[in-house]
């Protein structure tokens, strides 16, 4: 099968799942990248976070049309994610191949095991200021060092500990998504290796459009399929990739 097939079959598959979902496809953007097609795992983030911010921009308009965007609550938590997004696509640069692998593989498990969690629906009556800029921080360091958006995190934080509604939280999170993997882009220009953009692009136009049939999906098929099937693939996606590390 050619690059450009897998690129675009791989991009909407990840498509699906962010329209779909609000968050988990970007996890498995490095690995395809990796795996199918032949990127190194530092070329690989760089090239999912470009896919990734790509995705969300196309995605965004559409959630602030519709009123689902918290401008002021996802600024806030942005904001608390740049540095980190920053210093982490720095230091993903020197980082070894099999660490990048192994954390990628993490964060796969971490993100299944989110989505296999029963959705907590209960109000939240206030605001944990230091709990929220910690989680804002830490998804920004997730973003800047393996390349994904973190919609995965970010979804059930702005609802759990902000107390959004699940459709405001997930269109805010495309907000925070965005700046954050633009801060980790910044800090990665120039070093990222070859991003062979006739893979690159194509593959972030298939999950463009992927992610339009997603939201339709979403109103077809119960969430709870949907995410559990959705994690049982990244258990699958990060077994593999620690296979890939110790043999």
């Amino acid at each position: 099968m050619s690059a450009l097939v897998l690129a675009l079959t791989a991009g909407a598959v990840i498509g699906l799942a962010l329209g779909a979902l609000g968050g988990g496809g970007g996890v498995l953007a490095a690995p395809a990248l990796i795996h199918l097609l032949g990127f190194t795992p530092a070329a690989a983030a760089t090239a999912g976070l470009i896919i990734v911010t790509i995705t969300t921009v196309s995605a965004l308009p559409a959630h602030v049309r519709d009123g689902h965007v918290a401008w002021r609550t996802g600024t806030l938590f942005a904001a608390a994610g740049v540095v980190p997004a920053v210093l982490a696509g720095f230091a993903a640069a020197r980082l070894p191949g099999s660490v990048l692998t192994v954390a990628f593989a993490a964060v796969a498990v971490v993100a299944a095991l989110r989505m296999l969690r029963p959705s907590d629906l209960r109000p939240v009556t206030g605001v944990r200021a230091a709990r929220a800029a910690g989680a804002g921080a830490g998804l920004g360091a997730v973003t800047g060092l393996l390349g994904v958006g973190g919609g995965f995190l970010a979804v059930p934080t702005l609802t759990g500990v902000l107390g959004l509604r699940m459709r405001q939280a997930v269109g805010t999170s495309l907000l925070v998504i965005t700046v954050n993997s633009l801060a980790a882009l910044a800090a990665r220009a120039g070093s990222g290796g070859d991003l062979r953009w006739e893979v690159t692009g194509p593959f972030a136009a298939a999950a463009v459009l992927g992610a339009w049939d997603g939201r339709r999906l979403a109103a077809r098929v119960t969430g709870d399929a949907l995410r559990k099937a959705f994690a049982y693939l990244l258990l699958t996606v990060a077994a593999l990739m620690l296979a890939d590390v110790v043999r």
